[in-house]
């Protein structure tokens, strides 16, 4: 039981592309995209399913809009998210 528990706690953290994609209201394009250029780190893969840490996908996406709102591209943002 010790070990569903943690689990369930490690699956909490958690969030697949399909759940960003509802959650933020991001197209499944989008999520493939931030991600391939270094936007959203991938934490966990399991087949082809992709996991994301739900606190930094939470702060990146909400600093993301801001700075496209301001007028940055996604080159930039990436630059000064990520620092590549």
């Amino acid at each position: 039981m010790e070990k569903k528990e943690k689990n369930n706690n490690r699956n909490n953290k958690l969030l697949s592309a399909k759940d960003i994609m509802h959650k933020y209201h991001l197209s499944y394009q989008t999520v493939n995209h931030y991600t391939d250029i270094g936007l959203l780190p991938v934490l966990l893969k399991k087949g082809n399913e992709r996991f994301y840490g739900r606190n930094l996908i939470q702060k990146r996406l909400k600093k993301i809009r801001e700075l496209v709102s301001e007028g940055y591209s996604l080159r930039l943002i990436r630059k000064r998210l990520v620092g590549i």
